[in-house]
């Protein structure tokens, strides 16, 4: 699938900058800080924290994240554009930015959120639009911190941006929609990261998971809404709001996704040809199953079968 990096800010110019690590503009709103940090020089070991819960993004360059703490227990990863990553509050964040310089330095945004904010926006969506399991909450999950961006995601991000820096009267309402809009996309996120990467062993007792298992077992066939929502036992129309409003995204482009994403293994085999792999994955027309592949993947299959069979 295609890497979501929200736009890259304008740097700051190298006499402007108050330190090569971690410089740092600020746009203070009601409800959240926006920080934009840059960094121009390697560097080992930087500290950053936050009091209240902080949501970040990479928009240039790499990172490598320390994060050790008892919501999140030890992790070392690297921090790439295209991921976000939550940091709970008062959370020590150790970073080292191994390939920073002048000519190519790191920018990430950091946005902290005020926590009755926060809590606001959770307790309207429990409230107003439960999720579909009985005992399910929306909250932010403090395990699922580090994620690669949706579509949906990035457009939030940049919109608040782009409000947080425009001069307009009315950006505290307008930026209080829209971090509404990026907190129901942050969790929606991370609800597809916790089924969609554990629906076997979750199967047993969520009916989305129990659906998901029954798509991988039948991506050759022909699937319908109402044959997903009867093994959700639910109906077709409250199955196809509940999916996507939990997960942003609906049924169908799930089932298309995960066909992409075989037909991308598929294509590394020499033996099949591309129309065995069409027929293959439950498509009628070669035509539509290439042109569908070319829409996710910006390339024809055999533009993509070429990078790995000269």
């Amino acid at each position: 699938m295609p890497n979501f990096v929200p736009i890259a800010q304008p740097l700051t110019p190298h006499r402007a900058l108050q330190t090569l690590v971690e410089h740092r503009s600020t746009f203070q709103l009601k409800h959240f800080e926006l920080n934009v940090f840059e960094t121009h020089t390697i560097s080992e070991r930087v500290s950053l924290t936050f009091d209240s819960l902080t949501f970040t993004a990479m928009l240039r360059g790499k990172k490598v994240m320390h994060l050790e703490g008892k919501q999140i227990g030890k992790h070392d990863f690297d921090y790439l554009p295209g991921e976000s990553v939550i940091v709970p509050a008062y959370q020590e964040m150790l970073i080292d930015f191994p390939e920073a310089h002048q000519q190519n330095p790191t920018q990430c945004l950091a946005i902290a959120i005020d926590n009755e904010k926060i809590k606001e926006i959770i307790d309207i969506l429990n409230q107003k639009y439960p999720k579909a399991e009985e005992g399910e909450l929306w909250q932010i999950e403090d395990a699922q911190y580090h994620l690669k961006n949706s579509q949906a995601l990035k457009d939030a991000i940049d919109r608040l941006v782009y409000i947080a820096k425009d001069d307009n009267v009315l950006k505290d309402l307008l930026a209080n929609l829209t971090l509404q809009e990026l907190l129901i996309r942050l969790m929606q996120t991370q609800a597809r990261k916790v089924i969609f990467e554990n629906f076997r062993l979750l199967s047993s007792r969520n009916r989305f998971a129990f659906v998901l298992e029954y798509i991988e077992s039948n991506l050759d066939k022909a699937l319908t809404v109402k044959d997903l929502s009867e093994k959700a036992c639910m109906s077709e129309s409250h199955f196809y709001r509940s999916f996507k409003q939990e997960f942003g995204i609906t049924p169908l482009d799930y089932i298309l996704q995960k066909r992409i994403a075989l037909a991308k293994m598929l294509l590394r085999r020499r033996e099949l040809s591309i129309t065995d792999i069409c027929f293959r994955l439950g498509f009628n027309s070669v035509n539509y199953f290439s042109n569908l592949f070319k829409k996710y993947v910006q390339m024809s299959p055999s533009q993509f079968r070429s990078r790995f069979f000269s």
